[in-house]
């Protein structure tokens, strides 16, 4: 049987010109098959463009859970802040109840002005357990979204998500809270929207399929664990996902990137002062 000829109107792949395709380039808008689809948290990329930003590689799980030595400073901040807390806490109970009370999240103190609460809270938790947890999810889930979006558009989203996991467990429950769930599941959101974006890739395939049960599993937690503050998990998860849609939708570079993280942000600390 010979082989089928492409219809001249459908778009081929740029480097593969037997092969027809309607993926396209997020970057620069050329048409390109699976193959040479790169998959990152802001779209699908030709090879041409990720080798431009130096990042020349197919996202996939396994890649996702990889440790890199030298991690970017925002994660690199983050990861430090979390712990040093965590340690002073841990050294002295009467600082950490100092601490406990004036920067965990309090619904009704943010609802009498104490708005730095919806923020601070996602520095401190509540066990050992709790900032393994979360520090393990940033350190794998973080540096690879820094890497590809930038650092002062992923400090947006980490802040973007820690809010609005905050407003919305505060809408719902009036005792305190503590952690960085709302902004780790921020991470878990953007990859998801980046998967789902890439869903007829097999790398897409591949990333979606992982990141929904490790996601899928977590949101069931609190089914056995009911101290778990599901609601903060679901507004991170929420805000993670809206603002990487709209950066494979709308972002071409890095200010765009910052504007959408840091607005989605802002609009989320108005309502929680409205809440």
């Amino acid at each position: 049987m010979g082989d089928m000829e492409t219809s001249s109107e459908a778009p081929v792949c740029y480097r593969h010109s037997g092969r027809t395709t309607y993926l396209s380039c997020s970057d620069c808008g050329k048409p390109i098959c699976a193959e040479c689809s790169i998959d990152s948290p802001v779209g699908q990329k030709c090879p041409d463009c990720a080798r431009q930003r130096g990042r020349a590689q197919v996202i996939t799980g396994r890649q996702i859970r990889a440790r890199s030595t030298a991690l970017p400073p925002v994660t690199m901040f983050l990861l430090g802040a979390s712990i040093v807390v965590y340690m002073l806490g841990a050294l002295s109970p009467q600082l950490n109840n100092t601490i406990f009370e004036n920067f965990a999240l309090w619904p009704q103190d943010v609802a009498s002005g104490s708005w730095w609460q919806l923020i601070t809270t996602a520095f401190l938790h509540s066990g050992l357990m709790h900032i393994l947890f979360n520090m393990w999810a940033l350190y794998v889930l973080g540096p690879g979204i820094e890497r590809q979006v930038g650092s002062v558009p992923f400090a947006g989203l980490y802040l973007a998500s820690a809010l609005l996991g905050s407003v919305a467990y505060a809408a719902f429950n009036t005792g305190p809270a503590v952690g960085a769930s709302g902004a780790v599941f921020g991470l878990f959101g953007a990859w998801l929207a980046s998967s789902w974006r890439a869903r007829n890739t097999p790398a897409g395939r591949a990333q979606l399929q992982s990141i929904g049960i490790i996601v899928g599993i977590n949101l069931m937690l609190p089914l056995i664990a009911p101290r778990i503050a599901w609601e903060a998990h679901l507004g991170g998860l929420v805000a993670g996902f809206i603002i990487a849609y709209a950066w494979t939708r709308l972002a071409r570079d890095e200010r765009t990137r910052s504007a959408i993280a840091f607005g989605l942000a802002a609009g989320a600390l108005v309502l929680g002062l409205l809440v």
